[in-house]
């Protein structure tokens, strides 16, 4: 579901055409009131929003939709017939995720749009994980343990970071090989094992979240647990 904010009735209604013919579905509003009345009964995915509005302007109605937790991260572009490079870094600086200036192509909106929804369903990689004494940051590929660096080889640090992705849970040693081997050895798992013997030997006394599952795989035991 798209939210279209826009008071020109002649632009909402192209707008809104436009994007059924994509295939979305649309909600228009003419007022700012009859959208947040709309927010109260369902979230869209994207809204597209003008700046130049009765009862509420745009940028407001940005600022209040950044500053609930429950809409922070809802993706909304901007559509304003304001073009200067100022009002742009305003709505962008106010956490507006695209500005397009009107006039504009309907192609180029609705390929804005589908720009902005990839990227808002792309998983997000958590910038860090911590786990009793290990820290991981995998944007900087740190990896420390008591706050010391740890060097581990590639292959080490990717195990290090499925067991952290996957909080605890029991991951066998087929899915360790495939993941991050890409292959099997019909059964023959031997570079698994081999590979966190080492990484254990590298972690220290934190080794010991590293819980072998007898007959499955390997977890991180919980750290108050070990």
């Amino acid at each position: 579901m798209i939210y279209l904010v826009e008071d020109d009735n002649g632009i909402r209604k192209l707008v809104g055409y436009a994007l059924r013919k994509e295939g979305y579905q649309v909600e228009e509003f003419a007022l700012p009131s009859d959208f947040w009345a709309a927010m109260e009964r369902e979230r869209p995915q994207l809204v597209l929003l003008d700046i130049m509005l009765p009862q509420e302007d745009g940028l407001s109605i940005l600022r209040r939709l950044r500053s609930a937790r429950e809409t922070a991260k809802l993706p909304v572009i901007m559509l304003t017939a304001k073009s200067s490079e100022y009002d742009k870094v305003e709505g962008l600086d106010l956490g507006a995720d695209d500005y397009v200036a009107k006039p504009f192509g309907m192609m180029e909106l609705i390929s804005r749009i589908k720009a902005v929804l990839r990227r808002s369903e792309e998983p997000k990689e958590p910038e860090e994980y911590t786990w009793g004494s290990i820290y991981l940051c995998p944007s900087r590929h740190i990896s420390r343990v008591d706050g010391a660096d740890v060097v581990l080889t590639h292959k080490e640090y990717e195990l290090l970071a499925l067991l952290l992705k996957s909080g605890g849970k029991v991951l066998s040693r087929d899915m360790l090989l495939e993941t991050i081997w890409g292959y099997t050895f019909d059964g023959e798992t031997r570079t698994v094992d081999v590979h966190i013997r080492k990484l254990r030997q590298k972690l220290g006394d934190a080794g010991k979240y590293i819980e072998t599952v007898k007959g499955v795989g390997y977890k991180l035991g919980e750290p108050e647990n070990v």
